[in-house]
């Protein structure tokens, strides 16, 4: 009978005629498909072949193969391990639910229509059950095997030796068990659901479950096994509801002064703890319950208890922490949350490294009524740099470009060079290569011939010269001055984003000088050998670059360099790190080495507020610059260490990892995930420790922190009262958030000047002051790290960098000078805003630069000086600053104080030459002034000859032995020896009369 119950009439309906008999392909056709079909797998598996090979010869070729290991085989374990246990799970319970078949099926309507499919798979079960555990087995084992961070900090993770204030665990089970924990929960509910869902379907299948048959609507032996899935879910959500406990030390929650809470407040401690608690207890009573059917066979008491939990959720979990919060926090909310802020406040300050923070209050209004003691005060007080190293890389591309296949980064840098003893700030920037500006872009052009820059280029970052332009410090092609000899082939560098081939047959051009171009061939041991046959194809494939394979140019020694920007090949040999947005280059033991910031993060910090680094670490230069964006591994975090400082040298590209931060527990543990990749702070040289700064990014975190979490007192938090916030850039209209400066100054506090980090605060949706903030920028000294806040009084008001930028345009003298600047087709750059805090007042100094005329690169032709209610706005900062304290410095101000006059030659016809070139200028500024074009015209000439006669002079005294110099800064610090030559203009600047622009 049960034979004739499967033996369906056939309800086909279509044509009733003769047979059609297609014919099979012939021999040949089968074969070439067959052809075809293993060609095109094999042509996969290559494709897959080749994108693991090549990363396996990029991490050999930089050494970190250890990282490509380590991160391969955490994968494939975690996606094999989890891959195999779910599709057990899934398989193992379809198989179950299928023995557990009942023996008869019931000859309903339901049913019969059920015989169709069970017939229709009947040949395939074995086939089926393999293809969905399978497909299951895949994508847990992919979804696992991205957690291989959350593995190698669970089992690698070291203690922090510090505890929560709630539960008094220490700081690593938040940050490293807790979201294992969380994940191993997450993958077994998603195992208890689909093995639910996949027996629940078997089961209705063969007849153990009916929904519309009379009778039992399931049998006792699907009941039992659909019970204990059940039983196993709520004993998972009970494991939830005890993980929960812990999870509410860092959970995040919008309160009060900040959108970003975390930890436990009082209605956390006093209702959702207990709530999770009792929740817990009821949902294992629940699962008990579940399992007992087993024996019972009844869904009665397990459906009343899981309706229970359901409801406890709701009264409990939700209803009740709802009214201690209405009735018993709110009328008295601050002393109620008052301990909890404290947890918070503490915490935060802990987790960001602002936990020892000064503060110290400061009146904001000068005190001292000599002003002749004041002027002289400001060059011991700052080295005010008035050369924006945000501004400046056009006019170092226009006059240290030299060959359009050059360029130079958007933003430039700003480091610390010296020469007798003495630091100067510099303006840096690599001349990179510039792909956009060779002579014909072809394949072999674009990545055989033109392969790197070449030099540095440097100037002093506190004076220009009379023509508004930088006095430069190492110039020229090859470049030569104070940085003594080194190794100026730049083959890696922010601007190299595409592969070169190097080594082999085909020639380098290396660069240009006036005997024509000069020709080299790669000499270091970075990149991937080309010359086996295997790795070509395989860079042919990855590349989607076929004359790989088969190119000439390609031969014994060629080698292929890609991942050739700093901050993706740190990223790459250390992807747990997060990388600072601004790499920098400085000269190291006559290398080039680009310098990059690191940090360890994590978000598992208990009570620490919570911050987005992509949010937090935008200002205005990240608006325009994409390039200055922080390369983060975990965006949300509320716990940051600058753990680690990289370099990548600029023609090796080897990349070094050095410990900065000895006692962090998170670098620990990748340094234990990853035994080897970090070097010890002890192997950094002195040489380079002279050229570590405090990170950018770091910087900007902590000042959006402190716009909150500068008060320690609970009751001032919550009011709000104290919040600050960091104003926009008043010198563009991008309405986004003023960057940090570098700047060496003094705080009142100190004794000496100090490389420093600086930024200001504006009371929140106001304009004026509220604080200045400085960072100790300088690695190495004691002070490194030292966070410096002079808070003004709230019960006066002195003016922000906004009211400052507004008080200069609104001046009816400067407006009109501006005015006078902008005639033509001039344009206005306002340069950084610079402050600094001077005898209880603050000294506001922004540079003015003009893009005039034919020129299109900004030069230096106006400073900006405000103190109290005095501003200036003249030729120089020094008549500036004469201008604003109304007395002349009593000490000729060195170099490095910023004036913009040319400085003093041994020569004294050169000498006379530039006394005339000053007197010119200042002649053309009057003629500007007074709308005078044809005096002007004539300054601009005179001008321009006794510039002439100045370099002609010392030219002859370079070849006579005579004295002359540039005045720049001297060497590197360290070690580099100064170049015997100089001018007294920066070689390879225009003739002035390309400067007449400003008119």
């Amino acid at each position: 009978m049960r034979t004739l119950a499967f033996q369906m009439p056939d309800r086909g309906g279509g044509p009733t005629g003769p047979r059609i008999r297609v014919g099979r392909p012939s021999r040949r056709v089968r074969t070439l498909l067959m052809t075809l079909g293993v060609l095109a797998v094999l042509g996969m598996a290559f494709t897959m072949f080749a994108g693991f090979w090549t990363d396996w010869l990029w991490y050999r070729s930089v050494k970190y193969s250890s990282v490509f290991t380590t991160t391969l085989w955490t994968k494939i374990g975690l996606f094999f391990v989890f891959g195999l246990l779910m599709a057990l799970a899934v398989g193992f319970n379809i198989w179950l639910a299928h023995r557990l078949r009942p023996p008869l099926s019931a000859m309903s309507m339901e049913q019969q229509s059920l015989d169709r499919y069970r017939m229709g798979i009947a040949p395939y079960k074995t086939w089926l059950l393999l293809g969905i555990t399978a497909l299951v087995g895949l994508i847990a084992g992919a979804s696992a095997s991205s957690q291989w961070r959350t593995w190698l900090m669970w089992v690698n993770g070291v203690p922090f030796h510090q505890k929560d204030p709630q539960f008094h665990l220490d700081v690593s089970f938040y940050a490293f068990d807790l979201p294992w924990y969380r994940f191993l929960l997450g993958f077994g509910f998603a195992a208890a659901i689909l093995s639910l869902i996949a027996a629940a379907l078997t089961h209705y299948l063969y007849g153990g479950l009916r929904i519309t048959s009379p009778g039992a609507r399931a049998t006792a032996a699907a009941t039992g096994h659909l019970s204990v899935l059940l039983g196993l879910f709520v004993a998972l959500k009970a494991i939830a509801y005890w993980l929960d406990r812990y999870g509410l030390a860092v959970k995040s929650s919008d309160f009060k002064a900040t959108d970003d809470w975390t930890g436990l407040r009082y209605v956390d401690a006093n209702a959702y703890l207990p709530a999770k608690t009792i929740l817990f207890c009821i949902a294992v009573i629940c699962a008990l319950l579940f399992f007992a059917t087993l024996w019972r066979r009844t869904w009665q008491l397990p459906v009343i208890g899981f309706g229970l939990m359901v409801l406890s959720a709701i009264l409990i979990g939700g209803l009740y922490p709802a009214i201690v919060q209405k009735f018993q926090v709110q009328p008295n909310e601050q002393a109620k949350e008052a301990p909890y802020v404290q947890k918070n406040l503490k915490a935060t300050r802990e987790a960001y490294g602002i936990d020892d923070t000064k503060v110290s209050d400061y009146s904001g209004t000068g005190t001292t009524e000599d002003k002749s003691k004041l002027r002289d005060d400001v060059g011991s007080t700052a080295s005010i740099r008035i050369l924006d190293p945000n501004i400046v890389s056009p006019t170092f591309q226009q006059l240290q470009q030299i060959r359009n296949y050059y360029a130079f980064p958007t933003n430039l840098d700003v480091d610390r060079y010296s020469k007798d003893g003495k630091d100067q700030d510099t303006v840096i920037g690599l001349r990179e290569l510039n792909l956009n500006g060779i002579p014909k872009n072809n394949w072999i052009n674009d990545h055989f011939r033109y392969t790197h820059g070449y030099g540095v280029v440097a100037a002093k970052g506190t004076a220009a010269d009379p023509n508004g332009q930088p006095v430069f410090t190492e110039s020229d092609l090859p470049s030569k001055g104070n940085l003594g000899t080194y190794e100026q082939q730049v083959y890696y560098g922010e601007k190299t984003t595409t592969y070169s081939i190097v080594g082999g047959p085909q020639k380098e051009i290396d660069y240009s000088d006036d005997s024509g171009e000069k020709t080299t061939s790669y000499q270091g041991k970075s990149g991937v050998n080309l010359a086996n046959p295997i790795n070509r194809a395989a860079y042919a494939v990855a590349f989607n670059e076929p004359q790989i394979l088969y190119s000439g140019a390609i031969g014994e020694g060629s080698r292929i360099l890609y991942n050739r920007t700093p901050k993706e090949r740190v990223e790459a040999v250390a992807p747990w790190l997060t990388i600072d947005g601004d790499a920098y280059p400085a000269v190291v033991n006559h290398r080039i080495q680009w310098i990059v910031d690191a940090y360890t993060t994590t978000n598992g910090y208990p009570y620490a507020s919570r911050t987005t680094l992509g949010d937090t670490t935008a200002d205005s230069l990240t608006a325009t610059n994409n390039s200055r964006a922080v390369v983060a591994q975990q965006n949300q975090v509320n716990y940051i260490r600058n753990s680690v400082k990289a370099t990548v040298d600029a023609y090796t590209g080897e990349v070094k990892l050095y410990q900065w931060d000895t006692k962090d527990p998170v670098l620990k543990t990748w340094m234990k995930a990853f035994p080897g990749t970090v070097e010890p702070r002890t192997a950094i040289s002195k040489s380079l420790m002279d050229h570590l700064r405090y990170p950018q990014d770091l910087f900007k975190v902590q000042r959006e922190l402190l716009t909150r979490y500068h008060v320690t007192n609970p009751t001032t938090f919550l009011s709000g009262s104290e919040v600050w916030q960091v104003p926009d850039d008043p010198t563009n209209k991008s309405g986004n958030a003023v960057p940090p400066y570098y700047l060496s100054m003094k705080m009142p506090d100190q004794s000496a000047q100090a490389f420093s980090l600086t930024t200001t605060f504006t009371p929140n949706g106001r304009d004026n002051l509220s604080a200045f903030m400085t960072v100790d920028a300088e690695a190495g000294t004691g002070d490194y790290g030292k966070i410096r806040i002079l808070k003004l009084p709230t019960s006066t008001t002195v003016d922000g960098p906004k009211q400052v930028q507004s008080q200069f345009n609104s001046e009816q003298d400067i407006a009109e000078s501006i005015k006078l600047l902008k005639g033509g087709d001039s344009d206005i750059e306002y340069g950084n805003l610079l402050t600094v805090p001077l005898d209880g007042g603050l000294l506001y100094v922004e540079p003015v630069y003009v893009r005039g005329g034919g020129l299109k690169y900004p030069l230096l032709r106006k400073v900006l000086v405000s103190y109290g209610d005095k501003t200036a706005f003249e030729n120089t900062l020094d008549e500036a600053l004469n201008k604003v304290f109304g007395a002349e410095s009593s000490t000729t101000p060195p170099p490095d104080q910023g004036t913009t006059q040319p400085p003093t030659s041994g020569n004294p016809t050169v000498q006379a030459a530039l006394n005339d070139a000053q007197k010119a200028f200042d002649a053309g500024q009057e003629a500007l002034k007074k709308n005078d074009w044809q005096a002007y015209g004539e300054a601009q000439k005179d001008l321009e000859d006794a510039l002439k006669r100045a370099e002609d002079a010392q030219a002859k005294a370079d070849k006579t032995g005579g004295t002359g110099g540039t005045g720049g800064t001297g060497g590197n610090r360290s070690g580099g020896s100064p170049s015997p030559s100089g001018s007294p203009r920066p070689s390879g600047s225009p003739s002035p009369s390309g400067s007449s622009g400003s008119g």
